[in-house]
């Protein structure tokens, strides 16, 4: 039972150590500070321009009543989440478009070197040449 629990703590630090797991338990992490900021552009100063502009109401106020019962529908929160949405959908897609950039600037930075299939072809060529003169 022992030898069992080794190799599955083993191998649970072994997926742990792989590269994409880590970047993705960072991003997490980082994904839920800028929702904080996120959140606070969106309440704090997007909203109460829109609401300045609106006549001074605010979006948590903003409500529709339905039917006799007076059921209440607080659709102005709904609007408040979708704007806070666009502003991360946006700034994730920058964020995503530099960092593509970048990695695609790394790639045509650093030529491959021609595999030995291709070396050996081209000395084969070169010799092929040079009996030909």
């Amino acid at each position: 039972m022992m030898e069992k629990t080794t190799g599955f703590i083993a191998e649970f630090k072994k997926f742990i150590a792989r590269g994409n797991v880590l970047d993705m338990a960072v991003g997490v992490i980082v994904g839920g500070a800028f929702k904080a900021i996120a959140d606070s552009l969106v309440n704090d100063i997007i909203m109460p321009i829109i609401s300045l502009a609106t006549g001074n109401i605010s979006f948590s106020e903003m409500t529709w009543v339905v039917g006799d019962n007076l059921t209440v529908i607080p659709y102005g929160n709904f609007l408040a989440a979708v704007l806070n949405f666009i502003i991360t959908a946006f700034a994730i897609f920058c964020l995503v478009k530099a960092i593509n950039r970048f990695y695609k600037k790394k790639e045509t930075a650093a030529p491959s070197a021609p595999s030995k299939e291709t070396a050996l072809l081209t000395e084969i060529r070169d010799l092929l040449k040079e009996q030909q003169k």
